[in-house]
């Protein structure tokens, strides 16, 4: 029983080798597949309420906004950096629609770093290591952009503005 219960596990881990992987639950329900995202551009965006940072959902809506038709914005709320994201998932969306207009999708809380990284967080970062990027997640709004084939383009520094020159080139 031990044998089948790990090669499951190691099945699902080894099965794992694309973005277009995984499914998480989204902030208000249901499921964000990211196969659906396939020919798109793709940013994961580890986001908190509560940061010096957080007015960048701002930036992130005009940039989702802005290039809708060729990219996708998904945000994924995490206390991991200074418990900076305290609030429950129904607390979290109504902020964000609230006082930043967000449609882009969110995903539930997830914790991005450390022994319970979210399985989603942990390819993104090994992935970034795999291109020499050590320990990419240093704060709350580090973004990862991949490219419309799923693969990692680069991760671009929490302090960086979403419409910054930085983030567009891979736009335009």
């Amino acid at each position: 029983m031990k044998t089948i219960l790990l090669s499951l596990m190691l099945a699902v881990f080894v099965h794992t080798s694309s973005i277009y992987d995984f499914k998480v639950p989204g902030l208000t329900g249901g499921t964000i597949d990211f196969s659906a995202f396939k020919g798109k551009k793709i940013m994961i965006v580890n986001t908190a309420s509560k940061c010096g940072n957080t007015p960048q959902y701002d930036g992130l809506e005009k940039l989702y906004e802005k290039y809708k038709d060729k990219l996708v914005i998904v945000g994924f709320p995490a206390n991991n950096f200074g418990q900076q994201e305290p609030g429950t998932n129904s607390e979290i969306q109504e902020f964000c629609k609230k006082n930043y207009g967000v449609t882009f999708p969110m995903a539930e809380k997830v914790s991005v770093k450390g022994d319970d990284i979210a399985p989603l967080f942990k390819y993104l970062t090994d992935e970034a290591e795999k291109q020499g990027i050590k320990d990419p997640i240093k704060w709350n709004f580090t973004k990862f952009l991949l490219d419309e084939n799923g693969k990692l383009i680069t991760v671009i520094n929490n302090k960086t503005q979403p419409m910054s020159d930085e983030v567009l080139k891979y736009l335009n």
